[in-house]
């Protein structure tokens, strides 16, 4: 039986049906007109395919010998600061004593902040309409994103559907605006302190990323005469994180303004991380980036993990606050051409989402800023008067940073050193800041039951009275 061959098109411009055997096929508008050689495999995307299955390839290509199978550089850039730091550390409880783990910053781990029962509620409805199935929009479902786009509307940033994608979690919220605004080679503005994830992205895609530095004695406002400096021509973005992780810092109207005039000067836009936003202490005040701006486009992250205390229904969302037609359509386009590699949230909780946003009462918000306003309260007011230590007071979110005074603890070495021997001898675990690339501080997350965390800062007390040692000067004054 002879063989015949197709031309087959896949993106719409190729021959379809012709019999590669014809003379017209060959010489014509086939193997070498438009087809394999014109706009076929070298143009448009055609595969030359046989009758019996074969494929013919344009080339032959030499056989590989051995096998030799090895993972990408974006694999190998890929590295998290928090695990390498904690893979590495030897932690080993002390079997007398129950471990406080305060290091997680999942709200959920002690059961002890359920989400609200109308949000629950809204993701039964969800499901039972059997409407959230299937495959939404990469971008998310209409409804789904006008209801987005009401919920944080303002008049000094309004937002339509247009200007909303939702996303797998505020994670990829990120990933997705990093991979817009930059390419290999460029740079990112980073605080330090600040999350390890702007890193681990931006590093396996070959963008550089450069640290800004927070002050701990400004209750960590951005220095910004060092952010300034670190900008230069291959600069992309400057990310600001408002509220913080790690720091639980809020910033003020008046400093967030500085910032923008600082980004207006060199024309870098700011990818504004705003996962904590309004989980602020009563007293602050918590405004979204865009809102203050008037000529510096904005790309804001957010998301219901924690606020709405549900990290893992993976539910995020970008919002586009463009200024004077700054990002116009590219940056719109290239957020959906990005979004399509994925094929976006969870349609269920995309479903629930205009419920939630709506229907969550005011009382549930409340109730869950009292709680870490206290904890982080109880915390701070124990461990300030623990020599050696410097706690620093937050104004929202759900970590509070503890400045050690490494001179006064000469049996260790380092943060890293100082905490894991914290988990040896008192079973409590804080997550060293050399994982936020900030030594000699820890972080704790202040979610855990109340009896815990006082517990948790009795015995951080003890450990720190047990190894803590007076400089000789001291010694020298006490004397005295």
């Amino acid at each position: 039986m002879e063989s015949k061959s197709y031309v087959v098109q896949m993106n719409g411009n190729g021959v379809h049906g012709k019999n590669a055997v014809n003379a017209k096929s060959l010489n014509g508008s086939g193997v070498n007109g438009s087809g394999v050689n014109g706009k076929g495999v070298n143009g448009k995307g055609v595969h030359h395919v046989s009758v019996n299955g074969s494929i013919y390839p344009a080339k032959a290509r030499s056989r590989r010998q051995r096998w030799e199978v090895k993972p990408s550089e974006m694999a190998n850039n890929t590295l998290n600061p928090i695990r390498a730091i904690v893979d590495g550390m030897k932690l080993t409880p002390n079997p007398d004593k129950p471990m406080i783990a305060l290091s997680i910053g999942d709200p959920t781990v002690f059961g002890n902040l359920p989400t609200d029962d109308k949000v629950l509620q809204a993701m039964k409805d969800a499901i039972d309409t059997h409407k959230y199935n299937g495959y939404a929009p990469s971008v998310g479902y209409q409804k789904s994103r006008e209801a987005v786009a009401n919920f944080y509307s303002c008049p000094e940033a309004p937002l339509e559907a247009e200007d909303v994608i939702l996303t797998s979690g505020c994670s990829q919220a990120i990933d997705l605006a990093i991979s817009v605004l930059c390419n290999p080679g460029d740079n990112i503005l980073v605080p330090c302190p600040g999350f390890s994830l702007y890193k681990t992205l931006a590093v396996s895609m070959g963008i550089e990323v450069k640290l800004y530095n927070l002050l701990p004695e400004k209750s960590w406002e951005i220095d910004l005469q060092h952010m300034e400096s670190m900008i230069d021509e291959k600069t992309s973005c400057v990310i600001v994180t408002n509220p913080s992780n790690p720091c639980g810092s809020v910033y003020s109207k008046e400093h967030l303004q500085s910032i923008l005039k600082v980004a207006s000067r060199h024309c870098v836009p700011i990818l504004a991380d705003e996962i904590y936003g309004d989980m602020v202490f009563p007293g602050c005040s918590s405004h979204s980036m865009a809102s203050l701006s008037s000529n510096v486009p904005v790309i804001s992250c957010g998301g219901l993990a924690k606020r709405w205390l549900v990290p893992g229904w993976r539910m995020g969302w970008i919002l586009i606050h463009d200024r004077n037609g700054i990002f116009g359509s590219e940056i719109r386009q290239g957020l959906v051409k990005l979004s399509q590699r994925i094929l976006g949230a969870c349609t269920i909780v995309q479903g629930a989402l205009e419920s939630i946003l709506n229907n969550t009462p005011q009382s549930f918000y409340h109730s869950t800023i009292s709680f870490l306003k206290s904890n982080s309260e109880i915390c701070f007011n124990e461990l300030c008067t623990v020599p050696g230590l410097t706690p620093i007071m937050p104004s929202g979110a759900m970590y509070l940073m503890v400045g050690i005074d490494m001179d006064h603890f000469p049996d260790f070495k380092d943060d890293v050193d100082f905490t894991e021997r914290l988990v040896t001898e008192q079973s409590v675990f804080c997550l060293p800041a050399s994982a936020f690339e900030y030594p000699n501080f820890f972080r704790i997350v202040v979610t855990v039951p109340e009896e815990m965390m006082a517990e948790a800062c009795g015995r951080i007390r003890e450990f720190c009275q047990r190894h803590y040692r007076p400089r000789s000067r001291d010694s020298h004054e006490l004397d005295q």
